[in-house]
């Protein structure tokens, strides 16, 4: 096993510690945990080919549902239609 995924698997432990934060630090909590999370996605993928990868990317997001849900959620709404 290498570094990639033992560096993941701390991570999905720190994203399951996160989420007992107190609300206050949710925040800083999942943005530290994303901008962390992309390069050590990029890091998977690319020593342990895209399967793994995608695999702790579906992982990763399991982990961070809100974060996902709330853009995916923006992402359907449509923008405000203007009347003229």
């Amino acid at each position: 096993m290498g570094a990639p995924l033992i560096l993941s698997g701390l991570w999905v432990v720190a994203a399951l510690a996160a989420a007992h934060l107190p609300v206050r630090l949710h925040r800083t909590g999942l943005s530290l945990l994303v901008a962390v999370g992309i390069p050590l996605l990029g890091w998977v993928t690319y020593r342990h080919g895209p399967v793994l990868g995608m695999l702790a990317l579906i992982l990763g997001a399991a982990s961070l549902y809100w974060p996902v849900g709330r853009f995916l959620i923006r992402l359907r709404r449509r923008p405000p239609e203007h009347a003229e």
